[in-house]
């Protein structure tokens, strides 16, 4: 159960993540964000980052086998790198209108090829 609790836990802190590093370039279009230098901007992305944190550092103590986990750590940070993308992909689809191309899909499917082989070992 240790493997669910670990990926549910990703899942959020990489909902927070893709709002630090690129949810203010949304909410600048018509917010009091876009009134703020860059400095505040950063201080602002840096509270959302808190809450990755939160969620994340929890998720690698638990996921981890050296703490009686699952995942080794190569695998976590496969299993990171790929939650990261899906929640980007579709962060980017909702927020911003961005369309999945066909190069995307093929670069996925070398991701899903790559955790294959991560795991496989």
């Amino acid at each position: 159960m240790n493997y669910l609790l670990t990926i549910g836990l990703l899942v959020c802190s990489n909902i927070f993540m893709i709002f630090a590093w690129y949810g203010h370039l949304r909410l600048a279009e018509n917010s009091w964000l876009s009134k703020l230098p860059l400095f505040g901007v950063i201080v602002f992305s840096w509270l959302i980052a808190f809450f990755e944190y939160c969620f994340q550092v929890p998720a690698n103590r638990i996921g981890f086998e050296g703490n009686g986990g699952a995942f080794s750590l190569v695998q976590l940070k496969v299993i990171q790198e790929v939650i990261t993308l899906v929640v980007f992909v579709v962060f980017s689809s909702v927020a911003f209108q961005t369309p999945l191309k066909m190069n995307h899909l093929v670069g996925f499917v070398f991701l899903v090829l790559a955790v294959y082989f991560i795991f496989k070992g």
